[in-house]
């Protein structure tokens, strides 16, 4: 692995106290933006709000960012697009503050209208209703939640229960503060952002393992030394990995989000979230979690 940091002694544990403020109010925030996600007060996609879908396939190639200006100028409002032009297909899904039933044939309408040389067909129109919707929230919270009971039965099994709590703390944080940023900037929340969270709590977890990896070895070794300086040294060991990976996954996900397309926005701006927050949170929340257990006489070290 390349080392772009060598030799660093930082105390990052001696900085918990102030981690563990900034990351209380970030959970506080993201369980806020939960309960307002679960009584329908948040911005939610029609995956969970309700809505319909058409997907229309035409004779000629169509540009979808004049499809969205045409619609837009129409006046049809919380609507997405996704681009198949592979076969010259439009997915069109909007919300169901218009009107289910009807904003389908406002579509086909507009679409008539102001493309009368590209004909087209409906491949499918699907409508979800607000029960439907709610029901998805419903499972994607439990799918979430499943996610990180594996986390926390995982670390369990590969080290202790004690190292478990930390990553399945750190997960939880780093889930909560993403939904957090999305809620305040107003973002749609929907099953493409249920995906990128998933994704970041693997991403997440991948981060932690290696700390507590190195923990691990150290502990069994350096028997005579303070936990919490054996831990800092361990966090030390890793950075320039944790970084070199970090900055790696950041770049990737930072030439989604300014060249991957409208449809892919939001899910490359929450890696990008995820992977800041995921990288502070293996160093500034796990380990802390961890240490916190130790200092309580439950973290024991094994030979």
């Amino acid at each position: 692995m390349l080392e772009l940091i060598r030799n660093t002694r930082i105390d990052f544990l001696g900085k918990q106290d102030d981690a563990f403020f900034f990351s209380g109010i970030l959970a506080l925030v993201g369980i806020f933006t939960i309960v307002q996600i679960a009584n329908g007060r948040a911005n939610l996609g029609i995956d969970f709000a309700g809505g319909t879908a058409i997907q229309l396939k035409f004779e000629k190639p169509v540009s979808i960012h004049e499809l969205r200006k045409t619609l837009e100028e129409s006046g049809v409002k919380d609507f997405d697009l996704q681009e198949l032009p592979a076969v010259q297909k439009i997915l069109i899904r909007a919300k169901n503050e218009q009107q289910i039933g009807k904003i389908s044939d406002t579509i086909k309408q507009i679409i008539s209208q102001k493309f009368p040389d590209n004909k087209f067909v409906v491949d499918s129109t699907t409508e979800i209703g607000p029960k439907v919707g709610a029901r998805l929230r419903g499972d994607s919270a439990k799918a979430i939640a499943f996610a990180t009971l594996g986390i926390l039965i995982y670390i369990a099994i590969r080290f202790k229960f004690d190292f478990a709590v930390g990553a399945t703390v750190a997960t939880f944080h780093d889930v909560l503060g993403v939904l957090a940023v999305f809620f305040f900037l107003g973002k749609e929340i929907n099953l493409i952002l249920v995906t990128a969270l998933l994704t970041i709590a693997g991403y997440s977890l991948t981060d932690t393992v290696v700390v507590f990896d190195r923990i691990r070895e150290n502990l069994r070794t350096k028997i005579k030394e303070p936990v919490e300086a054996v831990m800092n040294l361990s966090i030390n060991e890793v950075l320039s990995r944790t970084i070199v990976t970090s900055f790696t996954v950041l770049i990737t996900s930072l030439a989604l989000f300014f060249f991957g397309g409208e449809v892919i926005h939001d899910f490359s701006l929450a890696m990008i979230l995820g992977v800041l927050i995921g990288t502070y949170s293996s160093i500034f929340v796990a380990s802390p979690i961890a240490l916190f257990w130790e200092k309580r006489g439950f973290l024991k070290r094994r030979r």
